[in-house]
This record gives C-alpha cells, sequence and structure tokens, in this order.
C-alpha cells in the first residue's frame, strides 16, 4: 500500500527530528557539557534544564517540520543539495538566534558560537535526511541509516562525558 502525501512527509519529518536528536544528544552531552557546568545567570540550573528538555525537543520538531516543507518546495531530492540547503538553514538561523541573545543577555560568547556551530550542523544532518528521504520512495533504507547515525551520536556523546 502507498502511503499518502502527508503520510510520507510525517515520515520524513520525524526521520529529520530523529536525526536532530541524535546530534543534540551528542552536541550537549558531549561537546558543550563544560560550558553547562559552568555557574550561569544565563543558564538554568541543570536539574531545571534537564526538566525542559521535552521542549526543546518539541522545537526541534517544529524545525524539521519547516525544514522538509521548505526542501520539498524547493525540489530538493540529493542528499548534497538538502545537506547544502540545512548547513545554510542552521546557519542563518542558529546565528541570527546567537546575535541576538549575545545582545540582550549574558550568555557566554563561546556557548553561542558553539549553539550557532550546533545548530549549522543539526540542520544540515537533517537537510541530508530530508534530501535522501525525498529522492527515494523507500524510507526503510533512510531509517536504519538514520538509526546507526543516532546510536552512534550517543555513543559518542557517552564516550566524550566519560573524558
Amino acid at each position: 500500500m502507498k502511503p499518502t502525501v502527508f503520510t510520507r512527509f510525517l515520515g520524513i519529518v520525524l526521520l529529520s527530528w530523529f536525526s536532530m536528536l541524535g546530534f543534540d544528544f551528542f552536541l550537549h552531552a558531549g561537546i558543550l557539557a563544560p560550558l553547562y557546568a559552568r555557574p550561569s545567570q544565563f543558564l538554568l540550573p541543570p536539574d531545571q534544564a534537564f526538566a525542559l528538555i521535552p521542549l526543546g525537543y518539541l522545537s526541534f520538531l517544529v524545525s524539521a517540520a519547516m525544514l522538509v516543507w521548505l526542501v520539498r518546495k524547493l525540489g530538493i531530492e540529493t542528499w548534497r543539495e538538502g545537506l547544502i540547503f540545512g548547513l545554510k538553514f542552521g546557519a542563518l538561523g542558529g546565528g541570527s538566534l546567537a546575535l541576538s541573545l549575545l545582545s540582550i543577555t549574558t550568555a557566554d560568547p563561546i556557548l553561542m558560537v558553539g549553539w550557532c556551530f550546533g545548530q549549522t550542523f543539526q540542520s544540515g544532518i537533517a537537510g541530508l535526511v530530508v534530501g535522501v528521504s525525498l529522492g527515494t520512495d523507500k524510507l526503510g533504507r533512510v531509517f536504519i541509516r538514520v538509526l546507526l547515525f543516532v546510536i552512534g551520536s550517543i555513543a559518542g556523546g557517552i564516550v566524550l562525558q566519560n573524558l
């Protein structure tokens, strides 16, 4: 049975969102973790921030839906085009957010640079997933690759936490 346009769109959104979650864990639990351990007036205490993680993940779902919608409208159907578009999308969004936060908060500039680069790569990865997904009729293979990427990202984040 062939999926409807909506179920296919939803499947691609969920695949790209899943890839974003994997990279997010690697970035924040691994690479940027030392920056969160410092005392900060800008950041919530770790226990409060941890409790609000689902809200952040919901924001990624909205971003993934917007990315899929834009990539589809632009007719992008390859991993390379998806990656390039995602990188641009992430750099513009992440850079804009970092600059705005730096202008009105006590945010650590190093953390803002990390967030900007993180948003760039996270959106690039999601864009790659969307491009591949739109270029194929079979999402099963894409799912397996995304699953392996997420497992690798989680493992990498855990390794970085223990270094």
